[in-house]
């Protein structure tokens, strides 16, 4: 799942210079890979099971709460402390909203409505969201033939899962469009982030940490408003919303940054080309979503599309 936080926008965008070699880490970084993939596949299984038994709103304070005491845990342990200055923290907040609060609740919403597996591949698109924006938006950024021909192909895709020939028959449409925005908040906020929060000089942990507390506090403002106490808790949801945050949320941020940091931005992205081919397996398997032949055709379509966005970033890594 594409929840990239700013420190990680700013190693992917400004590579720090070579580090002192590291001691050897006990599991090799392909395992936490696999690991990572895994567990940001079955996110949208996860989501989906919370909603059945909880708000949207619920499921994303609760996982945005389990994984900001994942981070904290891990802050604690490595003495790490918050980042200062309220300038700072301002730009976290926005952070915060962007590629967590909004994004979240927004797949959380979709999922009353759209299979995990739809769900999934919508959150593929953010590649290509992103490689439109960037092309507006930062000014390094020019785009090439295979980039260009990458964004049609991608959202060619798009249309390929939804059905277009069709005439989106039996596509809700609210749902779908949620998810499409979800996956188009992030990289808005990569953006973003990559104005203002790339020189902070604070640590990757530290960032993330305040940008998932913001976030935590953003949802315990709003959930109140439009959601009412649940009346008994369903044990299945609640774990499926505390796995959501402490695992999807609070360990993935880690071994993602982990992963960037020892082989780089670049590989560790490539996670995102598995994701939707784990959340699809998993809800068929699983939740026994039916799986008509235009969802996996146009979920490859877009994963190549995305891959081609990339392209010139790769080369230059």
């Amino acid at each position: 799942m594409s929840t990239v936080t700013p420190a990680a926008a700013r190693t992917a965008a400004d590579s720090p210079p070579p580090a002192p070699a590291r001691p050897r880490r006990a599991l090799d970084w392909r395992l936490r890979f696999g690991g990572l993939s895994l567990i940001w596949g079955f996110s949208f299984l996860l989501i989906k099971v919370g909603t059945d038994g909880y708000a949207p709103f619920q499921v994303t304070f609760g996982r945005l709460l389990f994984g900001t005491l994942v981070l904290a845990a891990a802050m604690a342990v490595k003495r790490e402390r918050l980042p200062r200055g309220a300038r700072t923290w301002g730009h976290l907040a926005v952070a915060a909203f962007l590629l967590n609060a909004l994004p979240f609740s927004l797949f959380a919403f979709a999922e009353e409505s759209i299979p995990s597996t739809l769900a999934g591949i919508c959150n593929a698109t953010s590649p290509l969201w992103g490689m439109a924006l960037s092309l507006v938006a930062l000014s390094e950024d020019r785009p090439t033939r295979r980039r260009v021909a990458g964004l049609g192909l991608g959202f060619l895709g798009v249309l390929t899962v939804l059905g277009v020939w069709q005439g989106f028959h039996g596509l809700d449409v609210t749902g779908t469009a949620l998810a499409l925005l979800a996956s188009f908040s992030y990289p808005v906020g990569w953006i973003y982030v990559r104005r203002t929060l790339a020189q902070t000089g604070y640590s990757h942990l530290s960032m993330t940490g305040a940008q998932l507390l913001l976030a935590t506090a953003q949802l315990a403002v709003v959930t109140p408003l439009f959601t009412s106490w649940p009346r008994h808790f369903a044990v299945v949801p609640l774990l499926s919303v505390v796995a959501l945050g402490a695992l999807g949320t609070g360990l993935a941020v880690l071994l993602q940054y982990g992963l960037v940091a020892e082989v780089g931005p670049t590989t560790a992205q490539m996670v995102t080309y598995f994701i939707p081919v784990i959340a699809t397996a998993a809800g068929v398997a699983v939740l026994g979503e039916s799986l008509s032949w235009s969802t996996p055709v146009g979920a490859v379509i877009v994963l190549a599309g995305a891959a081609l966005t990339q392209s010139r970033a790769r080369a230059r890594d």
